[in-house]
């Protein structure tokens, strides 16, 4: 099938059409699948947080929650690179097996690739398909390994930073800047011992909602959608822009990262024949004249 034809089919349902826009726009075909696409909007929840603290767990709870409510959901798992394939390593589509065989749940596994956030380059692409194929709500999960996942507020709203009581959670969350950029703190496994001293060291911590939740058991699931339903009708036009702003400089990074001249570029430096300053400006330069060619 032709690009439009996939898009048809995908529409109708098809995960294999979904599946296989979704690594068109994850490749150098990107454009051509965009442009194709009619403008719509979806709802966007983000979720970082520490490796165990039960991200995975929640956004499945929070998926049967939505297709509860008659949505269709996208689960969108950004994933370490593989150093061998590039591949995603992480096995969501088994933490998700209680949506197996539902056509209106789609899960994703997206890697990295070595880009600097804890979002992978094509995520902004993916969340404009998949708003396109008429997914409501689509829930992305970060790999959770450092400062770098604050990125996840570029595109998510909201922010949900999920923690775990004690062992330092709180504590290593605000070191890496996640609680900085957090719209909503979730205390998951919340009937484990600790659960309510964690909450009350961190409401001196951030200014922002703080709920307690057992993924596990569904327990506190109902309170967190109603929370994440709040702050997204509180959003306004300027957040949004102040989310693409920070999207667009992400990427942009990520190009001149790549950039062709690069390389000459830090040997000139690096040998005393340039200065950084200068060296910058004709790296932005170029890809500028890059763009518009």
């Amino acid at each position: 099938m032709n690009i439009g034809e996939l898009i048809d089919a995908a529409r109708g349902g098809s995960p294999r059409a979904a599946g296989r826009l979704l690594t068109l726009v994850e490749g150098p075909r990107r454009d051509e699948v965009l442009e194709l696409l009619e403008p719509a909007r979806a709802r966007v929840v983000g979720f970082t947080g520490p490796p165990g603290a039960g991200k995975s767990t929640t956004v499945g709870a929070l998926t049967t929650a939505y297709r509860e409510r008659g949505l269709r959901v996208a689960v969108l798992a950004v994933d370490p690179s593989s150093p061998y394939s590039g591949g995603a390593l992480l096995g969501d589509r088994i933490r998700m097996a209680a949506h197996v065989g539902d056509a209106g749940v789609f899960v994703r596994s997206v890697a990295s690739r070595g880009h600097l956030g804890g979002l992978a380059a094509a995520v902004p692409a993916s969340i404009r398909l998949l708003a396109a194929l008429g997914y409501d709500v689509i829930l992305l999960e970060s790999v959770g390994v450092g400062q770098s996942e604050i990125e996840i507020a570029s595109v998510a709203e909201p922010t949900v930073v999920i923690l775990n009581p004690g062992g330092g959670d709180a504590v290593q969350a605000a070191k890496a800047g996640l609680l900085e950029v957090a719209d909503l703190v979730v205390v998951n496994k919340a009937d484990r011992d600790g659960a309510d001293q964690t909450v009350r060291d961190l409401r001196g911590d951030v200014k922002v909602p703080i709920l307690k939740l057992v993924a596990a058991t569904g327990q506190g699931v109902d309170d967190l959608v109603d929370a994440i339903e709040a702050h997204q009708r509180a959003d306004t036009a300027e957040r949004r822009t102040a989310r693409a702003r920070s999207q667009i400089l992400s990427l942009a990074h990520t190009l001149l990262r790549n950039h062709a001249e690069l390389e000459a570029l830090a040997e000139a430096v690096a040998d005393g024949r340039d200065d950084p300053y200068s060296a910058a400006a004709r790296l932005v330069d170029g890809a500028a004249v890059s763009a518009q060619s």
